[in-house]
């Protein structure tokens, strides 16, 4: 036994009633609609409580995995990882997407505060594009890619989990990863020497 609700603006539900479902409600996507799950033997006037707020639980969810599409959506994204993890100290006067950088999945240039995402990482989890971000953030309080950057970047507890995804990626697509040195463009005066370590947000 099933229903489907939905409205202008709203997302399309459809609950469905099982007899082996005895207490729990459960709720998931299923293309462009919600599917909740609940017991057969649940009241209408509970159904009413649990409906939409299980709804609004997959709706946050997807709502904390959404990549940031415009670039007030990601400078905003960018100022609230600087106050998480880097105690605010990294202040972009700018953050962007660009569709022109296809060598490295981000850049930084400190003495102007900006900073630009390659526009392949629109694709990503929102926490591998977390990551890139920042890693640039970082280049804002040190240019280099030297142990004091890391420290910085290393504050970011998913870093390790998304510099592998960046690396399975380039290698899935064939693509060499980024060098680890810094970008010239950051600061000429680091751009040569070996890397400290593997750096696939370049």
């Amino acid at each position: 036994m099933s229903g489907t609700t939905g409205a202008s603006g709203e997302p399309e539900v459809e609950v469905r009633r099982s007899r082996r479902r005895r207490r729990t409600v459960a709720a998931r996507r299923e293309g462009e609609k919600i599917l909740v799950l609940v017991p057969a033997a649940m009241t209408a006037e509970q159904e009413a409580v649990w409906v939409p707020r299980m709804v609004a639980r997959v709706m946050r969810a997807e709502e904390r995995r959404r990549t940031p599409s415009t670039d007030a959506d990601l400078e905003a994204r960018a100022r609230w990882l600087s106050d998480r993890y880097l105690g605010g100290l990294a202040q972009p006067a700018s953050v962007r997407w660009v569709e022109n950088q296809t060598s490295r999945w981000g850049s930084c240039t400190p003495g102007e505060g900006t900073i630009r995402l390659s526009g392949r990482l629109r694709s990503m989890p929102r926490w591998v594009v977390d990551y890139v971000l920042v890693h640039e953030l970082a280049h804002l309080l040190e240019p280099g890619h030297d142990e004091r950057f890391w420290g910085w970047v290393e504050h970011y507890p998913l870093t390790a989990k998304a510099q592998g995804y960046l690396l399975g990626w380039s290698a899935a697509s064939e693509m060499d990863p980024p060098a680890g040195e810094p970008d010239p463009a950051d600061d000429p005066s680091q751009a040569a020497g070996p890397p400290r370590r593997p750096d696939p947000a370049g």
